[in-house]
């Protein structure tokens, strides 16, 4: 792909989320959530899990464990057995009675709604951060950078970086600040299904005429020849057998 300047990066950004938007009018953060601590639990939980899974467990676990102090006085093995379906779930049981101590002691047990605070808690980083803040709070401050936001990104030619902080950085200079936390969902709920790591669905893709495909090969999936037939050759005794 030729060297594009920041204007016509952004003019087709442009083009792009607005054919995301209207593609995806429904998109929504997927994390099955009434309350800013849901939701602050739930993005803890979803490391390395998909929102499925998580939501698989927090339905139960909502019920269970409703205020910040509920889990920080929790016997650890319990809440750690509570979340046990999913990945590092030791760990993750740990940050979160630590990050709801700290919520107790320093937030009267309540959810802050600003970046310096939201990181100040155990387990929080900036994607978690983002996610509360958008989603809870409607505070836009910056794009939520998960898998299918990185692939994309790189994918649509916005970025070279893979690091997810440079990433949110390069997507921040295209996109308006209003449609920062709406960004990350359409393309999130795009490469869920259309744009998939290793078969991308082009033939039918809504953006693809300002998608370069970037790193993508020349065949998806779909387009891929029948396997070729197996050589066939003599066997002893005049019969012919099919070589493995």
């Amino acid at each position: 792909m030729p060297r594009e300047s920041l204007p016509a990066k952004a003019a087709r950004a442009h083009r792009v989320f607005a054919l995301l938007r209207r593609t995806y009018p429904e998109a929504r953060c997927e994390l099955g959530h009434r309350t800013p601590l849901d939701l602050l639990i739930a993005t803890m939980l979803s490391a390395q899990c998909s929102d499925r899974q998580v939501n698989l467990v927090t339905t139960r676990l909502f019920e269970r464990y409703r205020t910040a102090a509920d889990y920080a006085q929790a016997d650890p093995e319990t809440l750690a057995q509570a979340i046990r379906r999913l990945g590092l779930f030791r760990i993750k049981a740990r940050n979160i009675q630590a990050c709801c101590r700290r919520l107790l002691a320093h937030h009267r047990g309540q959810v802050p709604n600003t970046m310096e605070a939201l990181l100040q808690l155990q387990g929080v980083g900036r994607k978690t951060a983002n996610v509360v803040l958008g989603n809870a709070f409607g505070v836009h401050a910056g794009i939520v950078v998960d898998t299918h936001v990185a692939r994309l990104s790189r994918r649509l030619g916005f970025t070279r970086e893979r690091d997810p902080a440079k990433i949110e950085q390069s997507l921040m200079r295209l996109v308006p600040a209003d449609q920062w936390t709406m960004a990350s969902h359409w393309l999130i709920w795009h490469g869920r299904r259309r744009c998939s790591a290793r078969t991308p669905d082009c033939a039918h893709c809504e953006i693809g005429a300002d998608c370069p495909r970037v790193g993508v090969g020349a065949r998806t999936l779909r387009e891929r020849p029948s396997p070729r037939p197996r050589a066939v050759r003599a066997a002893p005794g005049g019969a012919r057998r099919t070589a493995r």
